[in-house]
């Protein structure tokens, strides 16, 4: 009898990793289905889940008055399902204290939704470009030590007499790299829509199309993309909302218009969408709320609206 597969059994046997290889051209939300068994019916069912970034409270974490275990006890007391664990507040990336950070999280049932680092990888001189490099892989292995899944990564700005298309060549070589040497891991990099290059959807998605691999997503911060004269800022949310990994969240956009939340959150839910709404508080520069206030009080709305459109 001749020994053929189905398509379905050939995407399970040969993995997502071989097809990319062969060029096929699966883009990353179908990849990643392929390759985590994702059937139509749990496809649907949105899981919302309410964390927040170490750099909500990067004033305390700066200036010592909190510790990055003070932060996970803080997840605790603030009843959070996660927190990012952003780089720039770690004391060291030694071993023996990443593990104790992994290891106090575990024993207070504190999920790391990721780590966050700062790397850009525009850089107009290829030297620079794969020192860049480096760091990131670097950045994986400190995210692998604290046993995450995710590491949030930067375009960068687009320095003066580079085209958008050049920095997007750059970004995308530098996306697949650092993306190879995470797969083995099981991390994904998230890159990040922030000011400057990949501060628009169309680019953004050009990116995760081009690298092509189930272990590219996008960081999405809801607050920073420019809206265009075809796409306002909620219209370029829900194009990214496929390849979201973790989801910034504050309750205005850059331009300090307030976020209809509900909608944001809708979009989500009828995306289907699994993944961490994580808090990135910035405090009115103006005065108003301090963080101490401010922070339970945007993670209370956070909470509900996970609630409310969420399947768990």
């Amino acid at each position: 009898m001749q020994n053929t597969l189905g398509r379905r059994q050939f995407l399970k046997t040969a993995g997502v990793g071989t097809l990319v290889a062969a060029g096929l051209g699966m883009k990353a939300p179908l990849a990643h289905a392929a390759a985590t068994g994702t059937n139509t019916d749990t496809h649907k069912m949105p899981r919302l889940l309410t964390g927040c970034c170490a750099y909500s409270y990067r004033d305390a974490l700066t200036h010592g008055k909190m510790t990055v275990e003070d932060l996970i006890l803080k997840a605790v007391e603030l009843k959070l399902d996660a927190i990012d664990m952003t780089v720039y507040y770690l004391k060291s990336t030694d071993p023996a204290y990443l593990e104790s950070l992994r290891f106090l999280a575990y024993k207070n049932a504190v999920a790391f939704s990721g780590a966050a680092c700062g790397s850009s990888m525009v850089q107009t001189d290829a030297a620079k470009r794969e020192e860049v490099l480096q760091q990131i892989k670097g950045w994986i292995d400190v995210t692998d030590r604290l046993g995450a899944s995710h590491l949030r990564v930067f375009a960068g700005k687009l320095p003066d007499g580079v085209t958008m298309q050049q920095a997007t060549d750059w970004v995308v070589e530098g996306m697949k790299a650092a993306c190879d040497y995470a797969a083995p891991k099981g991390i994904m990099l998230g890159l990040e829509d922030h000011s400057g290059v990949s501060q628009s959807a169309d680019v953004c998605l050009e990116i995760m199309h081009r690298v092509n691999s189930p272990y590219a997503g996008i960081n999405l911060d809801i607050t920073h993309f420019i809206p265009s004269p075809t796409q306002d800022q909620y219209a370029q949310i829900a194009a990214c909302i496929p390849y979201a990994t973790v989801s910034h969240i504050r309750d205005h956009f850059d331009d300090k218009t307030p976020i209809d939340m509900d909608r944001v959150w809708k979009m989500y839910a009828d995306a289907g969408h699994k993944g961490y709404m994580s808090l990135e508080y910035e405090p009115d520069p103006q005065g108003g709320e301090t963080p101490e206030v401010g922070i339970p009080k945007t993670l209370a709305r956070i909470r509900e609206l996970c609630a409310r459109y969420s399947s768990v």
